[in-house]
């Protein structure tokens, strides 16, 4: 099976799995399940940080400091579902993570379209990402954010601005997540997870200041 595949199966996956989990698990579940997560991505970037800076503990600080940041900004989904109910919470995962699907569809639809690729954003923090791809996203995220009004109730200018801000903000933390991987060497965050979904840290990294930007507009 080749890497696109996979990769799509994965996402497909586990996009079934939250879900499910989202709107079936009980309220009580969620902060429990979210703060499990939350530590698990904290460990890994901890981790990472510890395998580049060896025993260096001096230059620990700003690594902690990024911890810290990471924990509130993921803190934002359980208080999101705790204040606006589970579907609220898919809703944002949803829109965050259509977008990241969206951008890879198009990136790789228009490198094979274009004559000499496509229009590459940061080639030496993420390569793959262009130009290109981030209209996908976009595109994306603002579709699935207007199905989502008889949900949210949001009029469609509130609509939209939710899916821009959602495709934008999740690229940026992807774009964060790529360049401090390049920072520590490697290609996954970790290698444990099925192939095409990386590490816990990958996982959510264009959810890692998304959640927590959108929170204060619900």
């Amino acid at each position: 099976m080749n890497p696109i595949a996979k990769r799509t199966i994965s996402a497909l996956t586990t996009a079934a799995l939250v879900v499910l989990a989202i709107i079936y698990a009980p309220t009580s579940w969620i902060l429990p399940a979210f703060s499990v997560l939350i530590a698990l991505v904290v460990l890994e970037y901890l981790s990472l940080v510890l395998k580049k800076l060896g025993r260096s503990f001096r230059a620990l600080g700003p690594f902690l400091l990024g911890a810290l940041i990471i924990m509130i900004c993921l803190s934002a989904l359980p208080a999101i579902a705790a204040h606006h109910g589970n579907l609220m919470m898919l809703y944002l995962i949803a829109i965050v993570k259509i977008s990241d699907m969206g951008g890879f569809a198009a990136g790789v639809s228009t490198a094979k379209l274009m004559k000499g690729g496509n229009h590459k954003m940061c080639p030496t923090i993420s390569p793959n990402k262009s130009w290109e791809g981030l209209a996908g996203s976009v595109a994306a995220s603002c579709i699935l954010s207007c199905s989502f009004m008889p949900i949210t109730h949001f009029v469609w200018y509130k609509a939209l601005a939710f899916g821009v801000t959602a495709a934008l903000v999740g690229t940026f933390g992807d774009l964060v997540e790529s360049k401090f991987k390049r920072w520590v060497g490697v290609k996954d965050s970790s290698t444990f997870m099925p192939a095409g979904m990386g590490g816990f840290l990958d996982m959510f990294d264009s959810l890692l200041f998304a959640p927590a930007v959108l929170l204060p507009f619900i």
